[in-house]
């Protein structure tokens, strides 16, 4: 089998790279946006062994200021070729500077930059290994009744997010999965909350992604560029969502059920998220997802929405 990894590749280089910090005794540089991103990524399942195909030409701004005189000065990152032929530590990353003084900076990030920009690509490929292939080779089934009885220790969790041993059953497929329960409170009412997570141009925003969002009993959703998809099964206004719900790289026809409940506090609202049904294997993929991708990013909505307010 194969998978396309170039969607989530993207937006793994991004997050990996942007905003990186190299500080030193000349000053302090920031890398800015991914400005340019062109290549691919896959992944291939072959006779229980995964291989990895990718080949990416990146670009990235940066700015700095130079600690005595506090002179800013910007210029660019470009990586021409990172791909599975070379090592990370062997990849070519030239960094140039626009005209003008300053050249400490430019020495700043040839040096301190290209060994933050070399361990950041690093996480990428990491990721792409471990992250992105979740559950591609599936471990040889045991007898139900021996998958059950596998002992399994909680992972390190909080009280608010916890998974405990008895949460272990068997959905669809017949996987072993958990469930996963997390709480997390918004600067904004619970009727805004829940606008966040129905209507269309709302969740287009905070996911930065075109979006399916049918937002009614038996609707459609998906996320992602169709990373996340599933079904509205439960839609009680300012209160309540339940979702069939499923990530892309999940078994085939698996799905989770996700109930969402809502509720005002003072100023503030409280979301309680219960996950029911992920697999095993996917646990702390399927958790970082919604406190990444759904819940940091809806607090940057919502601050946003604040400051455009005042």
């Amino acid at each position: 089998t194969e998978r396309d990894a170039t969607s989530w590749s993207k937006r793994k280089l991004k997050e990996v790279l942007e905003g990186l910090v190299v500080e030193g005794e000349a000053g302090r540089c920031e890398i800015g946006d991914l400005k340019h991103v062109e290549g691919e990524a896959s992944c291939n399942s072959r006779k229980g062994k995964l291989i990895f195909f990718y080949e990416w030409n990146l670009r990235l701004s940066w700015k700095g200021t130079v600690k005595e005189s506090g002179e800013k000065h910007k210029g660019s990152v470009e990586i021409p070729n990172l791909s599975e032929e070379n090592e990370v530590d062997d990849t070519e990353i030239n960094v140039s500077k626009k005209k003008g003084e300053g050249d400490v900076l430019k020495d700043l990030m040839r040096t301190e930059g290209t060994t933050k920009v070399r361990e950041a690509l690093r996480d990428y490929l990491k990721a792409l290994k471990t992250e992105f292939t979740l559950g591609m080779i599936l471990p040889t089934k045991a007898p139900v009744g021996q998958e059950l009885a596998t002992e399994r220790k909680p992972s390190g969790s909080t009280e608010q997010d916890s998974v405990t041993p008895q949460s272990l059953d068997m959905v669809g497929v017949k996987i072993p999965t958990v469930r996963i329960h997390m709480r997390e409170v918004f600067n904004s009412g619970a009727d805004e909350l829940y606008s966040i997570f129905t209507k269309k141009e709302l969740v287009q925003k905070f996911s930065k992604c075109p979006a399916v969002i049918e937002a009614e009993k038996g609707g459609k959703l998906q996320m992602f560029e169709g990373c996340v998809s599933g079904e509205y099964t439960e839609l009680v206004p300012s209160q309540r969502i339940v979702l069939k719900w499923r990530c892309r790289s999940w078994p085939d026809e698996h799905y989770a059920t996700v109930a969402l409940n809502f509720q005002d506090l003072a100023a503030q609202s409280e979301l309680e998220l219960e996950c029911k049904g992920v697999p095993v294997t996917h646990e702390e993929s399927t958790r970082q997802c919604w406190k990444k991708q759904y819940f940091e990013e809806i607090h940057i909505l919502l601050q946003q929405s604040k400051d455009n307010m005042e």
